[in-house]
């Protein structure tokens, strides 16, 4: 029998740019033996392709045809999840490109392509299951209020905007963070908000271990062995 997200433990970590969501969600899994799957990632990686083809970010029957023929995978390093598209591992830089950073939010507010990559993120799931991992940690902007809403345990992360201003200063990117919260949380589908019932983390006044070990007590006291 197929486990549901409700009898599997599930993390989801949702929050804005530079909340720490990448770092914390490496710690836990590390900890907890848990899948990690960044879907920031995934929609970088699209906005790097469809940015390649160069197919706009508006709804048409070309992105409709890229978009179904497009052949997702991933490539598991460690507990890590890294998409594969057409069998392609896309570098960091390629991903954190200026081009991408500002264009990433414009392909993500598209149905079409929430959607494609809505059914390749939750067959993270089945993954995790099949590759026996104790459980799943998936972090973005609307996994636990679209991807995986039933999921047991769910966070979000907020800071300042200027620790987030700086954060992405210190990592040498250039990156709108204020810029590309506003488009995403006023985005029709799938905005970028707090899931109802998530627990509330503010990563601006707390160290990344004291994150980690937040969430990591809440899973281990709540999982029945």
């Amino acid at each position: 029998m197929t486990k549901s997200s409700v009898d599997y433990p599930i993390i989801t970590l949702d929050g804005g740019a530079a909340t720490g969501k990448s770092s914390t969600a490496k710690g836990v899994s590390a900890r907890l033996s848990f899948l990690h799957v960044d879907t920031g990632s995934h929609y970088r990686a699209l906005t790097y392709v469809l940015l390649r083809r160069k197919i706009p970010a508006r709804e048409s029957g070309e992105m409709s045809r890229a978009l179904e023929k497009l052949y997702l995978s991933a490539e598991i390093s460690g507990t890590h999840a890294t998409l594969l598209a057409d069998d392609e591992k896309l570098t960091p830089s390629q991903l954190r490109c200026s081009e991408v950073n500002k264009s990433v939010s414009s392909y993500a507010a598209l149905d079409s392509v929430r959607y494609r990559l809505l059914r390749y993120q939750r067959w993270h799931r089945e993954l995790a299951i099949g590759k026996e991992f104790g459980g799943l940690i998936m972090e973005g902007r609307d996994i636990g209020s679209v991807v995986f809403p039933d999921a047991p345990f769910r966070f979000f992360l907020e800071a300042d905007t200027e620790t987030r201003i700086r954060r992405r200063s210190e990592e040498g990117q250039d990156d709108s963070v204020v810029a590309r919260d506003q488009a995403d949380s006023g985005r029709k589908n799938a905005p970028l908000l707090c899931p109802e019932g998530a627990i509330r983390i503010n990563s601006g006044k707390l160290t990344l271990q004291e994150v980690v070990d937040t969430i990591c007590e809440t899973v281990k006291s709540s999982i029945v062995h």
